[in-house]
Formats: C-alpha cells, structure tokens, sequence
C-alpha cells in the first residue's frame, strides 16, 4: 500500500468521508473539513504508523493531503 493510501486511511478515522473522495491537492480543513482536534489525532496516528516526530514547526507548513505524503516521502 502505498503511503497516499495509508493517509486516507488515517484520515478516514477521523474525519466523516470517503477515501475516494481525498485528492492529494485537498485542503485538510477546507475540503476534507478537519478540526483542530482531527488534525492533532491524524498527526498523531501518521507519527505512530510511520514511527517518526512531526514538529510544530513541520505541522504549520502541512495544508494539503498531498503536504503529509511530501513529508513523509522526505523522511
């Protein structure tokens, strides 16, 4: 599975909405309509799954879906 996959998973946990319907160009907030609260438990489930730290600092720069495959694809 590749890591986009894995997100929408994640994402999907949290928020009310179907895999398909989450576009690596989607806004976390706009489109997909995550809270503050479904952002921090979404950070936290990608920091688990893929055993790694998001700082503060990484999270403000993190806007789309496709922003957490980037980071992570960076890692």
């Amino acid at each position: 599975m590749d890591t986009l996959e894995i997100i929408k998973e994640i994402i999907c946990e949290y928020v009310e909405i179907e895999p398909d319907e989450i576009t690596p160009e989607a806004s976390l907030r706009y489109d997909i309509g995550a809270s503050s609260f479904d952002l921090m438990n979404i950070g936290t489930a990608v920091e688990e799954k893929f055993k790694i730290t998001v700082t503060s600092n990484a999270l403000t720069k993190i806007k789309t879906v496709g922003d957490i495959v980037d980071f992570l694809d960076n890692k």
